[in-house]
């Protein structure tokens, strides 16, 4: 049976995202099972859509876009839906993270989210989350997004060599997260650094940070604990990040050897032979 429930289009982008694909559905004369066909998913996943029950992928709100010939509205629109199913307290630092020329992190325990693969990102997320995994994964993946635009930011991480060992996922997804860092670290706008364990005591102790620059707004610093992240433009404390994130980069490997750690601890911990370049084969 049709769900007919109504949606409230103010009440959120998901919402909105409902009622304006019923509206046009209905409008085109297609029942959900006609436009499930030309979508390739099924009349109940139309359903779920419209009644904001499911969270739309890009990929589905690009064949509606063009099975129902709305010019891109809904591939315009699914960003919004995604940003929105981020943590209510982390929105403010997704929308200047979209913003920034200039992205320094350092990660003590996880790959920074940027550069995270789909399963990984589900592993973390997993671990913390009781529903709704899917559409937290696909917003984890949308911010991604800002790395592929046509002028992306300067990103430049250093990740504890923790982070390289710590097996999240499972060895297959461990494995594939390792190699996407080494496929990242090939982009001009992507350095990668290791701080090795023999670095000792060092300036990140206190835990992980990222640090926003930008061409027109205030420089950022962003903080986070186990309930909700911490953003300021206070000068005291941007230079207080800069300073400590000027010695990690100081006491981590290159850029080229950190690329050889990644590619020892996928050989160590998961088989793989590196290349000469530091890539694993496949």
């Amino acid at each position: 049976m049709v769900n007919i429930r109504n949606l409230d289009p103010s009440a959120s982008p998901l919402d909105y995202y409902g009622s304006e694909l019923r509206r046009l559905r209905e409008e085109a004369g297609l029942g959900q099972a006609q436009l499930g066909s030309i979508l390739y998913c099924t009349a109940s996943l139309v359903g779920q859509i419209e009644t904001a029950k499911k969270v739309p992928t890009r990929q589905f709100s690009e064949r509606l876009d063009a099975a129902l010939m709305t010019g891109g509205v809904f591939t315009r629109l699914v960003g919004l839906v995604l940003k929105s199913q981020l943590p209510t307290w982390f929105q403010a630092y997704a929308e200047m993270e979209a913003k920034a020329t200039y992205i320094s992190t350092y990660q003590s325990q996880l790959v920074y989210g940027l550069l995270q693969t789909p399963a990984y990102a589900r592993a973390v997320l997993g671990a913390r989350t009781d529903g709704g995994l899917d559409a937290k994964v696909a917003a984890r993946v949308e911010r991604q997004r800002v790395l592929e635009r046509e002028t992306p930011p300067l990103l430049w991480v250093v990740l504890s060599e923790a982070v390289l060992r710590q097996e999240v996922g499972g060895r297959e997804v461990m494995r594939n997260q390792l190699r996407h860092l080494l496929d990242m670290q090939e982009r001009e706008w992507v350095k990668i650094q290791i701080l090795p364990f023999t670095a000792g005591a060092h300036a990140g102790l206190m835990g992980s940070f990222t640090l926003l620059r930008f061409e027109d707004d205030p420089d950022l610093v962003y903080t986070e604990d186990f309930t909700q992240g911490h953003m300021t433009a206070a000068s005291a404390a941007f230079r207080e990040g800069a300073l400590r994130y000027d010695h990690l980069q100081a006491a981590a490997l290159s850029v080229e050897d950190s690329a050889e750690r990644i590619a020892r601890a996928m050989e160590e911990q998961h088989g793989d032979q590196p290349e000469p370049d530091g890539r694993a084969l496949a």
